[in-house]
Order: structure tokens, then sequence, then C-alpha cells
């Protein structure tokens, strides 16, 4: 097999690896919101659990990359693909790690009535979930634009949180008795502004492969 198909081969099954990786993330941060929202802490146990299947498919992808760097010697756009598929591979990573948090939260909830109704909970989900799957299609197709639209979406993610992080604060000082649980409800809306912001870097890694230049779309 020629060399540069061989290399374009092991490219491809680089970004389906990050693609399976982006997809069983974007699984657990679902699973952990609703568990969180059904207070079933079964599901929410099972998502500790399987974040080892994630931590161990992200060293896989690391260590292709700084392989495929050492042996191959890219240069320009190809060895753009493999320093942006690497940390990508570590934002998802981390997002896995964040869903975890998510699901500890459901248990230390435990089945305790909720302060508030949790409307906000689900459509910061909904919106990361979607910027993840906007995301992971971007990557594949190396879509520089849509790529760079997606902080559009984590805008909209942070003036919810700025939202619930007022209410919360209003609840605690209403009622002391209410204090544990709104600390907790406002770690789990954190934590899914966090992870709004990875979504954020994963997009300025795709705008990387397209054109060399690093953008901070958080700004």
């Amino acid at each position: 097999m020629p060399t540069r198909q061989k290399f374009d081969n092991e490219l491809e099954e680089l970004r389906l690896n990050i693609l399976n990786l982006g997809e069983m993330v974007s699984q657990q941060i679902s699973n952990a919101v609703s568990s969180l929202l059904n207070q079933d802490l079964e599901l929410a146990n099972s998502i500790v659990v399987k974040d080892l299947e994630i931590n161990d498919l992200q060293a896989i992808i690391e260590e292709k990359c700084i392989l495929l760097i050492a042996t191959q010697q890219p240069f320009a756009r190809d060895l753009r693909k493999l320093v942006a598929g690497f940390k990508i591979s570590i934002y998802l990573e981390r997002m896995g790690d964040l869903s975890v948090d998510l699901a500890k939260i459901t248990i230390r909830i435990g089945q305790e009535k909720f302060i508030k109704p949790l409307t906000d909970i689900p459509l910061m989900c909904a919106l990361v979930l979607e910027m993840i799957d906007i995301g992971l299609k971007a990557y594949i197709n190396e879509d520089c634009g849509t790529a760079a639209e997606m902080s559009l979406i984590d805008d909209k993610i942070d003036k919810i949180y700025s939202g619930v992080f007022g209410e919360l604060k209003d609840l605690m000082m209403e009622d002391p008795n209410k204090v544990t649980q709104a600390n907790y409800l406002l770690f789990a809306s954190r934590f899914l502004e966090r992870l709004g912001d990875y979504c954020t870097n994963i997009a300025e890694e795709i705008v990387y492969i397209c054109n060399g230049k690093r953008m901070d779309l958080n700004e």
C-alpha cells in the first residue's frame, strides 16, 4: 500500500475513533441529566463505571496521534489534523469527567424533594448535546464556518446559567434549609456551562484545522 494511502487510512481511523468518543460522551451527558431529573441512582452509578471506557478510548487516540506524528512526520494541514484531534480527544475526555460529576450530584441529592422545578437544566443539556452533534459533524467534514458558529449556542447556555445562578442564590437567602441542595443544583448548572465551553474549545480546534489560526470563540 502506498505510504500516502496508508497515512490517509490512519487519519480516517483516528477520525472515527474521535467520533465514537464524542458519541459516548454525548450519551453520558444525556444519561447524567436524565439520572438527575428522574433521581435514578442506578443510572447515575452506571455513568461513573462507563467513564473508564471513555478514558481508555481517549488513551488509544492519544497514542495513535503521537505515533503518527513520530513516524510520519506530517506537516501543514496533516499535522494540524493530528494536533487538533489529540486536543479534541482531551476535551471530550474532560467532558466525560463532567458527566460523572453530574451523576454524583444525583447520588448526593438522592430522593430528596427538589426545591424548584428543574426546567433550566434539561434546556442547558439540550443545547450542549446540540453543540456536540454540530461539532462532531463539523470535525468530520472540516467545516470551519459551522464550527465558528457554535459559540452562539454557548452564549445561550451562559445566559441560562446566569439566570439559574440568580434564582438559586435568592432561594438560599430566603430559606437556609435549601442551601445544601441549592448548591448541588448550582454545581450541576455550572458543569453544564463548562460543557458548553469545552464544545467551543472543540470548535476552535476545527477552525485551526481549516486555516491554521488560533481563534478564541469564547470572547
